[in-house]
């Protein structure tokens, strides 16, 4: 494209999307995956995979995260607070003669989720999980900061699926009201759930 603006926006949502696709696939490889796996290995098997698999797993998770993080701010500041040839304030497509839009409105919302799933990463699970695999846990506390990670993964998996529907809307459906915000919410955590609850399962299948 011959135009700066339009070659970054571009590069930065290219950014966004295939880093966001690296932080919530091993977000649904941890859940829907590892946790079963783990409550099927003993401990010596344990001990032999996880210091080869968790690590490099972690790393991927957490810097997928931060860097969807960093790059979601930037495109929406692209979108909706940049316009070109004019600078910095608020677009159309955040504001108009009704204040904020519909798809403002939708975008906001998953940022909000976004958020919240990368303050869980950044500043619980990862911390936990380090802490785990260094030893620095004492081993009669190992359980409760375990379940405590576990807690916050669960929770980030189901906060995904309405962040998703957020993220999505403002391109495929701009369109906000009370009943299509508890629809994304409800169909984002019952996916969820049922994904997890069938991930115990899948193993058996022939």
């Amino acid at each position: 494209m011959p135009d700066v603006y339009s070659n970054v926006h571009l590069i930065i949502r290219w950014l966004h999307v295939i880093a966001g696709i690296t932080w919530i696939g091993h977000l649904y490889f941890f859940n829907f995956v590892n946790v079963p796996l783990q409550g099927a290995l003993d401990d010596a098997t344990k001990k032999m995979v996880n210091p080869q698999l968790m690590p490099r797993a972690l790393w991927w998770f957490r810097w997928g995260a931060m860097i969807t993080f960093v790059a979601g701010l930037a495109f929406f500041v692209l979108t909706y607070f940049y316009t070109p040839g004019e600078g910095l304030g608020p677009t159309s497509l955040l504001l108009d003669e009704e204040g904020v839009t519909d798809r403002a409105m939708w975008i906001l919302f998953g940022m909000l989720l976004g958020t919240i799933m990368w303050f869980n990463v950044w500043f619980i699970i990862w911390p936990a999980q380090k802490r785990l695999l260094t030893g620095k846990v004492p081993a009669d506390q190992a359980p409760a900061v375990r379940k405590r990670a576990l807690r916050t993964s669960r929770i980030n998996s189901f906060l995904s699926g309405p962040m998703l529907f957020g993220m999505l809307a403002p391109g495929h459906y701009s369109a906000m009201s009370l009943p299509a915000f508890l629809l994304a919410i409800g169909l984002g955590v019952l996916a969820i759930w049922a994904s997890i609850r069938s991930s115990y399962g899948v193993g058996k299948l022939a």
